[in-house]
């Protein structure tokens, strides 16, 4: 019988530089086994070929992961002029090829008329459902399916480099952005085609690349080391006020109950510390001027 090792209730948040050839769940994964967490999730899918910042939230940690996935992002991305591919990057097969005759200054006009809220069409070549099922799967049998256009916001672009028919660009945007879509949209406003031939994230929310580690190096660290890099779970919701409560205040949310607390109380979703600053959750304020309990800890004990 093969011997099982016991998982673990850690939490917290592992910010990963996600290599290329692995998908979101498989890093996921191995960094879960890794850990020996009982619990995990990541926060927003990177396609086989990206690189770049993936945080993996754990445990408790879980619980916010969706602010990470809800988060503006930004991209390092490679933009190849004159090849439109079937899955819109470097993995799909060709189909077309056109002469560039494209300069800095047209790349850069191109790109501007995609800055703001506009209409993007997910690509078949994603993870999105349509019916249980992946529209990648679905493209792979070579069947088409009807996508809705989606709101999104380009916050900005900002070109790194121009050579003949490759643009770096780096890309701040909103969630459920497709970079993929963005090359071959500015491709087909310059009239060449293109496709994205390398993305790298690198940042999420207030994460940045500098700070993830690679799954070679997280790999190689001794098991206790690994415990000790992650990051608190309230680190995936430092964009949102926080306030102290008292321990009678602290004592009663913890039970699930409305509480009062004197002082200014922010608008809207709130951080709740107790008086040793250990973060307990999030709380809102009633209209009668209780903080009640929104998403809190099972036990402050338990998370980093």
């Amino acid at each position: 019988m093969q011997y099982r090792r016991p998982k673990k209730n850690i939490s917290g948040v592992l910010l990963l530089d996600k290599p290329l050839g692995y998908s979101s769940n498989q890093a996921l994964q191995k960094a879960k086994w890794l850990l020996q967490a009982a619990k995990a999730g990541h926060t927003g899918t990177l396609d086989p070929l990206a690189t770049g910042l993936l945080p993996l939230c754990f445990g408790e940690a879980t619980k916010f992961a969706h602010y990470l996935t809800d988060a503006d992002k930004v991209y390092v991305a490679n933009v190849r002029l004159g090849i439109t591919t079937n899955t819109g990057d470097a993995e799909g097969v060709v189909l077309s090829t056109k002469p560039v005759n494209v300069n800095q200054a047209q790349f850069e006009r191109a790109c501007q008329q995609f800055i703001g809220e506009i209409s993007q069409i997910p690509p078949m070549y994603s993870a999105l459902k349509h019916e249980g099922k992946a529209m990648y799967e679905y493209a792979r049998a070579g069947i088409e399916i009807e996508r809705a256009a989606r709101v999104i916001t380009i916050h900005s672009i900002k070109l790194n480099a121009f050579e003949q028919d490759v643009a770096s660009i780096t890309v701040k945007c909103s969630k459920g952005t497709y970079i993929r879509t963005l090359a071959e949209d500015i491709g087909n406003v310059l009239g060449c085609g293109a496709h994205l031939s390398g993305l790298r994230r690198t940042a999420t929310a207030n994460y940045q690349i500098t700070q993830a580690i690679t799954l070679a190096h997280f790999e190689a660290m001794l098991p206790a080391q690994r415990d000790l890099i992650l990051l608190p779970a309230d680190s995936a919701v430092q964009h949102l006020p926080a306030i102290t409560l008292d321990a009678d205040s602290t004592f009663y949310l913890q039970q699930g109950q409305a509480v009062w607390q004197s002082g200014v109380i922010p608008k809207g979703l709130i951080r709740l510390y107790d008086e040793q600053t250990q973060f307990l959750g999030l709380g809102e304020q009633q209209s009668d001027g209780k903080i009640t309990p929104r998403r809190l800890l099972v036990s402050k004990d338990t998370c980093k």
